[in-house]
């Protein structure tokens, strides 16, 4: 596959300045050829023979081969990241002006027989001064993809608060430049009316930040572990950071579409006046939000060491830990969320006494034995003097685990 697309794109990529579509397919290639040589690796084939003939050593070769293939393949997603990123927001202003333009066309159509109200052009002067505030907006951060940036966390992954909040915000925007426009000197703004607007805007906003809040109270304390994502994704959305569905985030972003909803047909019925939301769907959304924060309090686990011990290879016999031995590390939280990717595990260090070793990757068909979630496999450092020494991991988010005391004997 991946000599297929070499040639396929091949021409195009030498004469190509950074565009994303060549970004894309550099970083397939290199994914693809990653995946293949890994394979590869996997089935005992393309060692050399100066270390097949010793196991520690062809580990570690191979290891330090899948290691350097892996940080080609990250550094091939960063840039195709940041050319993505550059085309979500040449993207996204087509798109907004693309529905500034289908309005028009819309109400202009829908007028012949109709005839042109003020109604319509209280419309058309309000999506103008939206199209070029958020024009403006997409402009000042281009770099972070334009209208996408307000929706961005600091993982570089779509925040589903962030995005529900910025969709009221737009509908009370328009609403509100709307009546004005439709009625410049009238005051169609009563209080009892848009309690329910205000309120769920209230509630959006609370769950905005202190989702927020709860993010990096974890993030801080160790507990909740980020890796940055190399470009954002729509399943960030709807998913955890490892891609798996979250109900919670499902369920707050459902509701919130549907109340929105039923909130812009209420616009669209009696444009004169504010929309009003029944007090059941701001009872019905605040249950939701509700919901939605204590699944990100309870989220995240800090990564912790419970126990070394020397690994035993089949036939051996049962000794203590020696300089040169293999140890096998358990517990829980290695490869958090997102750090699933052959790169963020390249990252993963055990820390024995003073020394630093690097998690070997130990390549099967289809994955890796070593690392994994709940258990490492090192090789003891000869570096390490005997006596009583201090075990324990630095995961790729830079978390630091507890320490473990293990005996070193000569």
């Amino acid at each position: 596959m991946a000599v297929q697309e070499a040639r396929q794109y091949g021409g195009h990529a030498t004469a190509c300045t950074g565009c994303a579509h060549c970004g894309q397919a550099g970083h397939r290639r290199a994914v693809a050829a990653f995946l293949a040589r890994r394979d590869e690796l996997a089935t005992g084939h393309g060692v050399p023979a100066a270390v097949a003939h010793s196991p520690v050593a062809a580990r570690q070769w191979v290891s330090d081969e899948l290691a350097q293939s892996a940080r080609a393949v990250g550094a091939h997603g960063r840039e195709a990241g940041l050319a993505w990123l550059d085309r979500v927001h040449r993207g996204g202003l087509g798109a907004v002006w693309g529905a500034v333009l289908a309005l028009l066309l819309g109400q202009a159509l829908t007028a012949i027989q109709a005839g042109w109200t003020g109604a319509r052009t209280a419309g058309l002067c309000t999506a103008l001064v939206l199209a070029l505030l958020l024009s403006a907006a997409a402009h000042a951060h281009r770099s972070r993809g334009g209208l996408l940036a307000p929706l961005l966390g600091e993982d570089n992954r779509l925040s589903t608060p962030q995005a529900v909040a910025a969709v009221w915000l737009l509908l009370l925007g328009y609403t509100l430049l709307f009546l004005t426009f439709l009625s410049p000197g009238a005051s169609p703004f009563a209080l009892a009316r848009g309690a329910g607007l205000l309120s769920v805007l209230a509630l959006v906003a609370a769950v905005t930040v202190t989702a927020r809040l709860v993010v990096s109270a974890g993030t801080a304390s160790g507990r909740l572990q980020k890796v940055r994502a190399d470009r954002p994704r729509a399943a960030d959305l709807l998913c955890d950071d490892g891609g798996r569905a979250a109900l919670a985030d499902v369920q707050y972003l459902l509701v919130s579409v549907s109340v929105l909803a039923l909130t812009a047909v209420g616009l669209a019925r009696d444009p004169s006046r504010l929309p009003e939301v029944p007090w059941s769907l701001v009872v019905l959304l605040g249950v939701s939000a509700a919901w939605h924060l204590a699944a990100k309090c309870t989220e995240g686990v800090r990564p912790t060491v419970h126990s070394v011990v020397r690994s035993r290879e089949a036939g051996d016999l049962d000794a203590p830990i020696r300089t040169g031995d293999d140890i096998e590390i358990r517990g829980c939280g290695f490869v958090p969320p997102g750090a699933g990717a052959p790169d963020p595990l390249t990252r993963l260090v055990v820390r024995i006494g003073p020394v630093h070793t690097h998690v070997p990757l130990v390549p099967v068909p289809g994955g890796f034995a070593n690392p994994t979630d709940a258990s490492l496999t090192v090789p003891l450092p000869a570096d390490v003097e005997p006596g009583r020494v201090e075990v324990s991991v630095v995961t790729a988010a830079g978390v630091e685990t507890n320490r473990v005391v293990i005996d070193v004997v000569d």
